[in-house]
């Protein structure tokens, strides 16, 4: 019963931080002197690939 409002704050929490990360964030112009294409990947990316491993991870043991 307790664990319940912690893990829907934990997520919520998640979900804000992924918000303000994409919100505030102003891309860079590309360089088009050096040949490198295009922008690069931003530290948003990390944060969705760790968020989903680790609901991948609550989902197996969810099943167990």
């Amino acid at each position: 019963m307790y664990r319940t409002p912690i893990r829907y704050y934990i997520s919520l929490l998640l979900v804000f931080t992924c918000f303000n990360v994409f919100a505030n964030k102003i891309p860079p112009f590309p360089k088009s002197n050096d040949g490198q294409p295009g922008l690069p990947i931003d530290g948003g990316l990390s944060m969705l690939l760790i968020s989903g491993v680790a609901f991948g991870v609550y989902s197996l043991l969810k099943k167990k």
